[in-house]
């Protein structure tokens, strides 16, 4: 009963999503991966703050009528009450209504998976950690981008020390999308994650977590200190769109993390380069199949997703033989079945037997909230130094 047992085996557990209505980004990407491996159905859903918008939604994905709230405190509620309620709930709305969210369902009795980052404000983070910690549920974070077949075997290649002693990490996340003032424009996305109401920060919070959560996955090193410089270079934007974070790790390792809304030309350019004493590893998002080894005196070699060699943590999420790409969905559903087996395993209550599960916790998402609040008090020093000990 863990995240890769056979869902055709057993009853799929009963999901409900809170945002994720006309107009998002990201809804279809979270009920897509819900739906790979058939772990999950869809039952229930506020997917908008207005009543009318949410039944539309619904309608659209067969929905029954009843079902669709205008509300999550309503739906909540409402589910906890019915012998047929939802067990899960998909949280995918902006960032400032994720906490509260996310304590209705739990105080409910309902598991909880939810979109990064974890909040708007650190603030809010911890009081949702508390709120996790005081329940018997689970809470799950989508950090996606985490839960690449490639990028797992370069965790644990890094893990076993084949790089010798890590001595450099250096990731990226670069586009385009907001070179423009796209907020002035009817972009329904752009609005909120550009209002620091709903989003807290810029493309430090929006893809800066994503790539600091892939460093942190991949290294295994423990941040020291960072030395940030966040910029607004589009005039009137009120977040930052531009970032560029030193980072310092224990043990001498030092890290270049560089995240960008206005960088034309990479479109989605996630990338992480790892340089050790005796080899190096690279992998990109654009090109998720592959990861480059660059071995202390030998060629450099690629190792190709699905093929012979590559770890049990990576097989197991690899769905297709090697030759036949995966990508995003399947990442996204990586976390998904992970999240089902965990789930499972507690209803049975049993321990998760996942040797390296791929879904973030609430204490990732805190420590992703810490690493904000911190990038953006450096900025606001002219990228001093600040103190990252201790905070996960």
């Amino acid at each position: 009963m863990d995240g890769s047992s056979n869902p055709v085996t057993q009853r799929p557990l009963r999901l409900g999503m809170v945002g994720g209505g006309r107009g998002s980004l990201i809804g279809g990407p979270h009920r897509l991966a819900a739906r790979l491996d058939g772990n999950y159905v869809l039952c229930a859903g506020a997917f908008s703050s207005n009543a009318g918008t949410s039944k539309a939604s619904g309608a659209d994905l067969g929905i029954d009528p009843e079902r669709c709230y205008g509300d999550f405190s309503e739906m909540a509620k409402a589910e906890a009450g019915r012998e047929d309620g939802i067990e899960v709930v998909s949280i995918v709305t902006p960032n400032h209504l994720h906490a509260p969210a996310a304590k209705a369902f739990l105080a409910a009795g309902i598991h909880v998976i939810c979109d990064k980052p974890l909040t708007a404000s650190l603030d809010e983070a911890i009081a949702l950690k508390g709120a996790v910690d005081a329940s018997d549920k689970m809470f799950f974070l989508t950090h996606n981008y985490s839960a690449y077949a490639m990028v797992r075997q370069a965790r644990q290649m890094v893990a076993a020390g084949e790089l010798g002693e890590i001595r450099s990490v250096q990731v990226e996340y670069p586009s385009g999308w907001m070179t423009e003032a796209v907020e002035k424009t009817s972009n329904k996305q752009a609005s909120w994650r550009t209002d620091p109401a709903q989003a807290g920060a810029g493309v430090i919070a929006d893809i800066g977590t994503h790539a600091w959560h892939l460093a942190r996955t991949v290294s295994g090193l423990q941040l020291e200190e960072l030395s940030a410089d966040l910029a607004s270079l589009v005039e009137g934007r009120r977040v930052d769109d531009h970032a560029q974070v030193l980072l310092r790790f224990a043990g001498g390792a030092r890290g270049i993390l560089w995240v960008s809304g206005i960088a034309l030309g990479p479109e989605n350019g996630l990338r992480i380069r790892i340089f050790g004493s005796r080899g190096a590893l690279e992998w990109a998002q654009m090109d998720p199949d592959a990861l480059l080894q660059s071995p202390l005196g030998k060629p450099r070699q690629i190792i190709q997703r699905a093929a012979a060699g590559t770890s049990p943590n990576a097989e197991r999420l690899s769905r297709i033989p090697a030759g036949h790409p995966e990508g995003y969905f399947e990442a996204f559903g990586n976390v998904y079945r992970d999240a089902a087996g965990a789930i499972r395993n507690k209803q049975a209550g049993q321990p998760s037997r996942l040797a390296d599960p791929v879904y973030a916790t609430v204490d990732d998402g805190v420590e992703g909230m810490h690493f904000i609040d911190a990038c953006l008090a450096s900025s606001a020093s002219n990228a001093a130094w600040i103190d990252f000990k201790g905070k996960r």
